[in-house]
């Protein structure tokens, strides 16, 4: 297993710098620039000295291995051992961000706690309902808890978070008046109290993230367990005589998980593209919306380093999805 993984990790270094190359090009590509904001009436001989002070100026095969150096050199250099600032001994930079002149990765610190408190919580609470709605709707497969369990899934694969946050936002915020509509990110945990108000301000957008989680992830594991539940090795459990909630929790469920495990392996990374309109409408200060704003902005290193970021989520994840085949499935042995 520890050969399996480190070769999968050195395998990881060429293909994350594959992804690296392809995003710098396409942002490289794409139209817009970060000068196009500045006023009219700044002359053009201005305009360009300030694009070669944001090291615009240099030709793209030089910028890459630049930003190459900066983010898998510089930056793990600088939080290891954060005494030089900005600037190194050695004349090199950090990722400055285009729009606020601040270390990009400093920007990004500041917006992951709110992100990962929607998120990570919306992805947990999606997970704990979706299994138990997959594992009951298989076991009694056509019953009205199936069948409800199925119409409520439709739903959340049906309806996009840009359509269910204003949906929940008019009924529970507008006409009842439970829930308060915009996410303070101002708002920080000290005591309890401040917790139960964090805790509340959060009902509304996890609701619009777990619902899409729950959505698919019920639905695979309800496949899962349909076609386990109908094979020899079950029929043989049963005769000889465990109960059935050994044959079911232990047996089924054991062999079920294995291709749920890739999808909420993979969820994680995606969950965030949900969360990127989810916070734009719930006003959460988080990467999603930091995205946004630096794609507006033309604010390259910005989207460079949350789009990379993301695609070193997905290979991790990936690794990790492999990884727990073995654990269970103990038929997977990695040699």
């Amino acid at each position: 297993m520890l050969t399996y993984t480190l070769r999968r990790l050195l395998m990881s270094i060429p293909t994350l710098l594959f992804i690296a190359f392809v995003i710098f090009m396409l942002l490289e590509l794409a139209p817009g620039d970060p000068m196009a904001s500045m006023p009219l009436t700044i002359p053009p001989e201005v305009k360009q000295q300030m694009r070669e002070a944001l090291g615009l100026g240099q030709p793209w095969y030089v910028r890459f291995p630049l930003w190459l150096n900066q983010f898998f050199i510089v930056e793990p250099q600088y939080w290891f051992d954060n005494t030089f600032g900005t600037n190194f001994a050695d004349g090199a930079q950090r990722i400055i961000s285009f729009q606020s002149r601040a270390p990009v990765f400093d920007v990004i610190a500041e917006r992951i706690p709110q992100t990962l408190w929607v998120v990570g919580m919306s992805y947990v609470v999606g997970v704990l309902i979706a299994l138990p709605i997959g594992i009951i709707s298989a076991y009694k497969q056509y019953s009205v808890f199936d069948q409800s369990g199925t119409f409520i899934t439709m739903i959340g694969f049906s309806i996009p978070p840009f359509f269910t946050g204003p949906l929940l936002i008019v009924i529970f915020a507008v006409q009842l008046d439970w829930l308060p509509s915009i996410y303070d990110t101002t708002h920080q945990v000290v005591d309890w109290e401040t917790f139960k108000f964090q805790m509340w301000q959060m009902v509304l957008p996890v609701m619009v993230l777990a619902l899409q989680t729950t959505a698919q992830i019920a639905r695979y594991m309800r496949a899962s367990m349909l076609d386990n539940l109908g094979q020899d090795y079950v029929r043989t459990a049963r005769a000889k005589g465990l109960t059935e909630s050994v044959v079911v929790m232990k047996h089924v469920l054991r062999n079920s998980m294995i291709p749920v495990i890739t999808v909420i392996a993979l969820g994680i990374p995606s969950i965030f593209g949900g969360a990127i309109i989810t916070e734009q409408v719930f006003k959460v200060n988080g990467l999603g919306q930091l995205l946004i704003l630096a794609l507006q902005g033309s604010d390259i290193p910005m989207v460079m380093t949350i789009t990379f970021l993301l695609a070193v989520l997905i290979v991790l994840m990936n690794l990790i999805a492999d990884v727990l085949y073995g654990v269970f499935d103990p038929r997977i042995r990695y040699d």
